[in-house]
């Protein structure tokens, strides 16, 4: 099914550097059950970082067949500018019960509302505490990612900034996802749910994510805008496993293990992504990081739960001598 977004003009463009969808958007897929592409070994991961409470919290977030939600879980949208998850969360806990009650009501109407949603209505307050300690454990695991993805998020700024003011917004709005597509009267996109909305003269906020390729997160009742969240562009370079310097000859210094080690950190990941991106033992994993700290080749940061392993300047400059 498709929902419609008209516009008989060319719309007014912004975007929004908000990291806060990117987390919403990695909890419907790994915790949620809503697959849109994560890769595995992040999903896993993320899973593993979420407590209890926050595990049934996100469950009504990608029930089969339904995909409206109340905009409790987004209590700070990026139409007025940026949004951090920091501030996300603490506008989380400053949601009250009955806010969230009156907010389902809107949502689904007065009255029971659907069952997914059932538990969150009796126990509201539980039910926001849950959800807001759901999207900091996410975070905790998230923020490396989004902060090596920095150039990409920049130069997604300056894509949209030339569309804005040279026009060619239907090319634009056309490569955002492949579940959106530019038509005649506006945009089409693939939604579980169809419906028609008029954008008006409200303005279109676009909002890049690290996400998995499939997932689109829209707002478009919004009375002063509508938002759209799609998966900036060139995001796969930073899932993908890299390919790395002449093998051999790197192995010959450091041993075959450590070499694969030191590649695959093209990214900082967890010991548990890297235990399953290598196939290794945890304590083995550990005496080799051990080994690469000791050359000052890695370092290690503790994040929440997880021990998050990033290569050195000095790593950078080795394997770029075996890339020559």
């Amino acid at each position: 099914m498709w929902s419609e977004l008209r516009f008989s003009a060319p719309p007014q463009l912004q975007i929004s550097i908000s990291p806060n969808l990117t987390a919403l958007a990695m909890i419907t897929d790994a915790l949620a059950g809503r697959r849109r592409g994560l890769p595995e070994s992040w999903r896993k991961t993320i899973s593993s970082q979420v407590g209890p409470l926050g595990q049934d919290a996100v469950r009504p977030l990608a029930v089969p067949g339904s995909s409206i939600a109340p905009d409790s879980i987004v209590p700070r949208s990026p139409i007025d500018g940026d949004v951090t998850v920091q501030s996300h969360v603490s506008a989380l806990q400053d949601v009250s019960p009955d806010a969230l009650i009156k907010d389902l009501e809107q949502t689904f109407g007065p009255g029971t509302p659907p069952s997914h949603w059932r538990s969150a209505a009796e126990r509201p307050g539980h039910w926001l505490r849950g959800y807001a300690s759901a999207l900091a454990d996410v975070w905790n695991t998230a923020e490396p990612l989004w902060k090596c993805a920095r150039p990409l998020l920049d130069r997604e700024v300056e894509r949209v900034g030339i569309a804005a003011v040279r026009g060619g917004h239907e090319l634009l709005l056309g490569a955002l996802s492949g579940r959106i597509v530019y038509g005649e009267c506006g945009l089409l996109i693939s939604d579980l749910e169809s419906s028609t909305f008029e954008l008006g003269d409200r303005k279109l906020v676009l909002v890049p994510m690290m996400a998995g390729k499939d997932a689109v997160i829209v707002s478009l009742d919004n009375p002063d805008a509508v938002w759209i969240a799609y998966p900036v562009p060139g995001a796969d370079s930073l899932w993908r496993k890299p390919s790395g310097p002449r093998g051999d000859e790197l192995s010959a210094i450091l041993g075959p293990v450590r070499a694969h080690l030191l590649c695959a950190l093209e990214r900082p990941m967890t010991m548990s992504m890297l235990a399953t991106d290598m196939q290794l033992a945890p304590s083995g994993l550990t005496y080799h990081c051990d080994r690469l700290r000791a050359g000052q080749l890695i370092t290690r940061e503790r994040r929440g739960r997880e021990v998050w392993i990033t290569r050195t300047r000095r790593a950078e400059e080795l394997l770029e001598l075996f890339r020559r």
